[in-house]
């Protein structure tokens, strides 16, 4: 093989061999030729990953990390690959090679400190990778998600229903399953109605009944133990109401929500719920602080006309008895301003009727004169000018008269294209005068563009 071509066998000399320069050569008094002062030789490429340095390559690597370091040039002399520090580089590269473990056929490169992820599924030991939920936590994540999307109750009540069906089996399960919902319901702020509706649905759907009663009757006996505390909690400190008043709150919700069936008829609400929201009102009157007055209103303005109803229907006056102590707290509690308004909007709100119209006559003999909702669900329309007007108006016939006009002139239709297209076709066409008029001025405005 030519001397000049590389010797490509591995940690062998990459040095490419050029003759002595003869201008470099020693010569003695004879003229005999002495061995050259050095070998010109074209400098090692710089490989692409740097092999492992060696003892006296300490100087270079610390010349590149200072930013020093630079490639040698074609005409700067390499340092001897012959030497014998560059031999032991070469053979521990090569001692490296053939000990590593790589393989280029490896599905994947995983390095040797990172530990590889184990599928859970995978595992031979029957424990599951994940702790399994328990109930607490199941319940406590559902009525969060209720908590935060209250639209798909009807589509996801099912499904938690029939969980909680192969789950709760024993009392002590169920009496924490109450638990949680009730807590739930009056912590989390507005959640009270949906709450109330998911009770409703448990106590029909919920398949156990221990010996101490089902969902239904250990609900209520949760919610005794609060009203059994009344006295008491209208008196305690801030927090204390805070708590209190979400439980009256609740148990409204309830009262609207809950359906005992009975053997005859449709389903009844909890009579048990309308004697202990009477009582819970008067406890709250019988302390007239601010706190404990909003929490009545917004009871009232909940629950008010269901309960005037049902007292009405069983000759009891209950309900005029509550807002006497109202008038009276008006005239001798000290409250706020506000909410010394706020009870007279309910007073005036229960002398309406509770804001109901009961006068409203059939749809089908309904008029202007007996109905007040006639006009309710009437459009609005609007004039040429865009005065809006609606079927109240008095002059409802003769407007509306005009903008059926209007709209005939528009829509009147001549064959497949209509009247539409050749009123627009006709406002493009000009009259003679103004057309003999724009053809003088197009000319006049030729001449001077060509002058």
């Amino acid at each position: 093989m030519n001397e000049d071509c590389f010797n490509r066998a591995p940690g062998a000399e990459r040095a490419r061999h050029f003759p002595a320069d003869p201008g470099l050569v020693g010569s003695t008094g004879n003229g005999d030729s002495k061995a050259p002062l050095f070998n010109q030789r074209e400098p090692l490429r710089q490989p692409r990953t740097s092999p492992p340095y060696s003892e006296n390559s300490t100087s270079a690597a610390d010349a590149m990390v200072a930013g020093d370091f630079k490639r040698p040039s074609k005409h700067q002399p390499s340092a001897n690959a012959n030497s014998p520090s560059a031999s032991r580089g070469f053979n521990e590269v090569d001692s490296l090679v053939q000990s590593s473990k790589l393989s280029a056929s490896a599905p994947e490169f995983v390095p040797s400190g990172m530990n590889s992820y184990e599928d859970p599924s995978f595992c031979d030991d029957s424990t599951s990778y994940y702790e399994e939920q328990t109930l607490a936590e199941t319940v406590t994540d559902f009525l969060a998600h209720l908590s935060s999307s209250p639209g798909s109750f009807e589509s996801d009540v099912e499904q938690i229903t029939a969980m909680l069906n192969s789950w709760v089996t024993t009392e002590e399960l169920l009496n924490e399953l109450v638990e949680l919902i009730y807590t739930q319901s009056t912590a989390i702020p507005n959640f009270s109605y949906t709450g109330a509706r998911l009770c409703n649905y448990l106590s029909h759907h919920l398949t156990v009944s221990p010996p101490s009663g089902n969902f239904r009757q250990l609900l209520l006996k949760r919610c005794q133990t609060e009203y059994e505390q009344r006295g008491a909690a209208v008196r305690g400190d801030k927090e204390t109401q805070k708590k209190f008043h979400s439980y009256v709150l609740f148990l409204g919700e309830l009262y609207l929500s809950l359906e005992i069936k009975s053997a005859k008829g449709p389903p009844n609400r909890a009579a048990i719920l309308l004697t202990a929201l009477k009582d819970l009102m008067n406890s709250l009157f019988s302390k007239p602080v601010d706190a404990n007055l909003i929490c009545a209103v917004k009871l009232l303005k909940l629950t008010g006309s269901v309960l005037d109803d049902t007292w009405k229907e069983s000759g009891q006056r209950h309900m005029d008895e509550l807002v006497r102590r109202i008038e009276n707290i008006l005239l001798d509690a000290t409250c706020s301003r506000d909410v010394r308004q706020m009870l007279l909007k309910l007073v005036e709100l229960r002398s309406s009727d509770w804001g109901r119209v009961r006068a409203a006559a059939a749809a089908s003999n309904a008029t202007p004169d007996n109905d007040p909702n006639y006009f309710m669900n009437e459009p609005t329309f609007y004039t040429q000018d865009g005065t809006p007007f609606t079927a109240a108006d008095p002059d409802y016939g003769e407007k509306y008269q005009e903008i059926l006009d209007r709209q005939e002139y528009f829509n009147d239709t001549d064959g497949e294209n209509g009247s539409e297209s050749e009123l627009f076709d006709s406002e493009d066409e000009m009259e003679p005068e103004i057309e003999e008029a724009y053809e003088t001025f197009c000319l006049e405005a030729e001449m001077r563009r060509k002058q």
